[in-house]
């Protein structure tokens, strides 16, 4: 047991030093506002209550984050199980695939300025559906298998990544004094639904296989599409700083809302 817990103890020991020494390198600042913590907090819900594009934004992320998080800790069992018998060093292995993701968000970025949120979302969507049926060709074993597994975790990752850069610009348009509000509302909710989506995948596999995992990403990324398939159309209003749009490059304006 103290072997197990002794790499455990040293990265708790290594982030108590960066701890320290990151509160002593970075400058002191005086806070932006005046406004007592759980206040902030509590702003965070108020925003999500009131701003249309934020929950629409932020229902897309728990669902194709949830869908990437089933996968993910899905494919852990499945490398390691009696399929392919490999160990965790294989997983490693299929991650550093899908880190090739990182060049696909400076591509959705300028794709977003150009087009809007909206077509990039799309895109991303019927992307993150196109993976999970890529990633039923694990199935087959061997290297063929793998070659898929590959294939379908980098799709499922460029999906996930882009997506986020489309709906961050979204959110971020919405008010510029709210910044750190909007995203902290709307990161909350992505996490919400990794942490859902990684209990529902070990369920699935548990229960139907690695096909059953698959059918879930594709499921919750159908979801997610049949989300941006219903969204509002514009509505001219005063009440409300936010809109509901499917216009391509169609910025969120103080004076509409959905």
């Amino acid at each position: 047991m103290a072997r197990l817990a002794r790499p455990y103890l040293v990265a708790a020991a290594l982030a108590l030093l960066l701890a320290l020494v990151t509160a002593a390198a970075l400058p002191r600042t005086a806070p932006s506002t005046g406004r007592p913590y759980p206040t902030l907090l509590a702003a965070s819900v108020h925003l999500l209550r009131t701003e249309p594009l934020l929950r629409r934004s932020c229902q897309y992320q728990v669902l194709v984050f949830a869908a990437f998080s089933a996968a993910w800790t899905a494919l852990a069992l499945f490398v390691t199980g009696p399929e392919y018998e490999l160990g965790t060093p294989a997983v490693g292995v299929i991650a550093l695939v899908g880190a090739a993701s990182m060049f696909a968000t400076p591509v959705a970025g300028r794709h977003t300025d150009r087009s809007g949120p909206d077509a990039v979302n799309l895109v991303c969507m019927i992307g993150a559906v196109a993976a999970g049926a890529l990633l039923l060709t694990g199935s087959l074993g061997g290297p063929v298998g793998l070659v898929g597994l590959g294939a379908g975790m980098l799709l499922l990752d460029v999906a996930v990544q882009s997506g986020q850069v489309a709906d961050q610009a979204r959110i971020l348009a919405l008010r510029a004094e709210a910044r750190a509000r909007l995203n902290t509302a709307y990161m909350t909710c992505a996490f919400l639904g990794g942490s859902t989506g990684s209990w529902l995948g070990v369920r699935a596999y548990t229960d139907f296989g690695w096909n059953g995992v698959c059918a879930l990403v594709v499921v919750l990324a159908g979801l997610a599409l049949l989300r941006h398939a219903l969204r509002s159309r514009p509505v001219r209003t005063t009440e409300s700083s936010s809109t509901e749009t499917d216009a391509p490059g169609d910025a969120p304006s103080p004076t509409r809302c959905g």
